[in-house]
């Protein structure tokens, strides 16, 4: 079988929910990262055997196939395919995987994956009657930026509670307390910040025409721990919850793209080629810690250890989240875990962030001139995702 490499990783600012890219549609999004990131790769875009974009919402601007309709925009030829994928928050990471084992398996040579999300411009839809003339009477309007909706009867109520309130019980039940998740949102901040003001960024940062969006909307530098416990918790009873706004991602928009193929289809040196992935699931009131066993398992199909580990990026949905996979991989040195910060400070549009955290990985082996790294996601509805890369 062929190796999949990732030749290049771009991504747009993360804008946050009514922000500097709440005026731009999705597919637009889409757009500007797909044409950028074939232009510096010079890469044809006719060679490309397929276009593999995530996204979670699809309910506005996004529907019927973002992937096909943001790489007409992008210019490319008609007859390049597109297909748009979701697993929720791991869309685009989902993305990167399928174009991996289409390269692998020899269906294609070069891949574009990635994914997009604008929550600020997901709209609010309501349930259509089943009848052809339904009486008048009240409607729901359900946001589909976020969260459960026209949820199933026959499921578990437990199952189908908030993300936030799942990210309450693996607090309670893991033991995380308040203190630890302020602390480790407060990192997160000032990793990222630093990261920017380092110039960390700056080759896997593309900006969108029309937007003076530079860096990341989202990242407070000036938060201290002073100022996130005075937030109030967000899904338990005044004064008994842990997770509040400041220890949980928030609601943004952003489009991020991953460049794939097998080596030497284009000139210059990939970044760092897919070794192992891995997807579980739980039940889906513990979807946070899903992560923990996809990356063993990913580890496991590298041939890894996690004493072998240079890097990781896990997403941060929430910090006690984050904890508790964290706590989950005992063998691994905490601080290897988003040494530039996460999206409780860089942002989290749903569709984007596998991406993101895959092409960041990639991008950081480069400037270590080598190593290992484990990219790992938690998914609403109980799954996780995980991919190795190395260098």
């Amino acid at each position: 079988m062929a190796e999949a490499w990732i030749y290049d990783a771009l991504r747009t600012p993360f804008g946050r929910a009514g922000g500097a890219l709440a005026g731009v549609r999705p597919d637009d999004l889409a757009a500007v990262v797909m044409r950028a990131i074939v232009d510096r790769a010079g890469a044809d875009p006719g060679r490309l055997a397929d276009v593999i974009f995530g996204d979670a919402n699809q309910a506005g601007e996004d529907n019927r196939n973002v992937a096909r309709f943001g790489a007409l925009l992008a210019g490319f030829p008609t007859a390049v395919p597109g297909v748009t994928v979701n697993r929720l928050c791991a869309s685009s990471l989902e993305a990167a995987i399928q174009g991996a084992r289409a390269i692998e398996s020899g269906d294609a040579e070069l891949i574009l994956a990635g994914g997009v999300e604008s929550m600020s411009r997901a709209p609010y839809v309501l349930e259509k009657s089943p009848r052809p003339w339904p009486a008048t009477g009240n409607q729901t309007a359900w946001n589909t930026a976020i969260g459960w909706r026209m949820v199933n009867p026959q499921l578990p109520i437990p199952w189908t509670i908030s993300n936030g309130e799942a990210a309450e019980l693996v607090a309670e039940r893991r033991g995380i307390p308040r203190e630890a998740q302020d602390a480790f949102a407060l990192r997160s901040h000032r990793l990222a910040a630093a990261a920017w003001d380092n110039g960390v960024f700056e080759r896997e940062v593309v900006p969108v025409p029309g937007s003076e969006l530079a860096r990341d909307e989202g990242i407070r530098e000036s938060t201290t721990l002073e100022k996130l416990a005075g937030l109030r918790p967000l899904f338990a009873g005044a004064g008994t919850g842990t997770v509040t706004a400041g220890n949980s991602s928030s609601i943004n928009d952003g489009a991020s793209a991953v460049l794939l193929g097998r080596e030497g289809v284009l000139p210059g040196e990939p970044l760092a080629r897919i070794t192992g992935r891995a997807a579980h699931g739980v039940d889906p009131d513990d979807f946070p810690i899903a992560p923990i066993e996809a990356a063993n398992r990913a580890l496991a199909r590298a041939g890894r250890r996690w004493d072998e580990v240079d890097v990781v990026e896990l997403n941060e949905a929430f910090a006690s989240q984050s904890l508790a996979c964290i706590a989950g991989w005992p063998e691994l040195d905490p601080e290897r875990v988003n040494v530039h910060g996460g999206a409780i400070a860089i942002g989290h549009p749903l569709g984007a962030s596998g991406g993101r955290i895959l092409g960041h990985a990639a991008h950081e082996l480069r400037r270590r001139g080598g190593g290992i790294a484990v990219v790992a996601i938690c998914i609403g509805v109980g799954q996780g995702l995980a991919v190795v890369l190395e260098r």
